[in-house]
């Protein structure tokens, strides 16, 4: 089969198999996969057809394969997923970790950046430079004002209860021994 022999015949036998293929997988997106994939395994192949033979038979039966090839893999899938437990819940944030989010937020950009990457990233005032672009005098600034302003912050946040320590706020009552 030649080229313009196999695009022809790709134009007409490919509505006819995808409609074939809807009704065995009941899934037009997968019938339409699954027919090009088996269009694409016959393009190879297309010198050892031959005109009077039957290429869609051998498309058909190819695509057939795909879909359940497919439909087996999809199973096995499932029944792996059903057998794996879900994962166990992540406990969000602390409320210290939230103070801390919420204080970084309020520094300016340049100090946050310096704290986070010295402090949380574990860069030294080396690397972080490089990172930034800033000479090593800057970044030490940048980190000395940046902690001194968290600091400022996170104490304002304690003195005004927003951030507990342990399970909540303890009352002087629950402390009593009866």
């Amino acid at each position: 089969m030649t080229e313009e022999e196999f695009d022809a015949f790709y134009a007409t036998a490919f509505p006819r198999l995808t409609g074939q293929l809807y009704a065995f997988t009941g899934d037009h997106g997968e019938a339409q996969d699954v027919v090009q994939e088996a269009f694409v395994r016959a393009w190879d192949r297309r010198q050892h057809f031959l005109s009077d033979s039957a290429p869609e038979a051998w498309i058909r039966t190819v695509a057939m394969r795909l879909a359940v090839s497919r439909w087996r893999r999809a199973r096995r899938w499932l029944e792996l997923v059903r057998r794996t437990p879900p994962p166990e819940a992540t406990p969000g944030p602390g409320p210290e970790r939230t103070a801390l989010v919420a204080a970084l937020r309020e520094l300016p950009q340049a100090q946050r950046m310096a704290i986070v990457l010295h402090h949380l990233c574990d860069l030294s005032v080396e690397q972080v430079a490089s990172e930034t672009g800033a000479p090593v005098g800057t970044v030490k600034a940048r980190l000395f004002r940046g902690r001194a302003e968290l600091a400022k912050r996170l104490a304002e946040d304690d003195a005004d209860g927003r951030v507990d320590e342990g399970d909540g706020p303890v009352r002087k009552e629950s402390r009593r021994v009866r």
